[in-house]
């Protein structure tokens, strides 16, 4: 059984190839995506400035230009948090997934010759 194709550990190698080869291909497209949000922001939605009863703005230009600045900068940081994420995804399933593939690849030449049976 040790050396069949489909022995306990062989299919426990190809278990965690295909998981860590998912995890790459998730983290490889969220990454593009958070590459796409850093260079094409989106543009957000911003409401109009807020008035009060008497029709006067409720903040002073210098509070609505930094709120707004604050609004841009939490943009910017999520792009960048999802990016470092992705990233992650990839370069640590992505050793794992090479080390188990290479061990299904090596374990392949070395795979045994059939014994004939013996002669009655």
């Amino acid at each position: 059984m040790a050396g069949s194709r489909w022995s306990l550990r062989n299919i426990y190698l190809y278990v965690v190839c295909l998981i860590t080869l998912i995890m790459v291909i998730v983290g490889a497209a969220t990454a593009v995506r958070a590459v796409v949000d850093l260079v094409y922001p989106d543009p957000g939605y911003y409401m109009e400035r807020p008035l009060d009863e008497d029709g006067k703005p409720m903040y002073s230009d210098e509070e609505w230009e930094r709120q707004q600045q604050v609004q841009k900068d939490s943009t910017l940081r999520y792009a960048v948090l999802s990016l470092v994420g992705s990233l992650s995804y990839v370069f640590i399933a992505g050793p794992i997934y090479l080390y188990h593939w290479r061990k299904i690849e090596s374990e392949k030449d070395v795979r045994p010759e059939p014994v004939a049976p013996a002669a009655a």
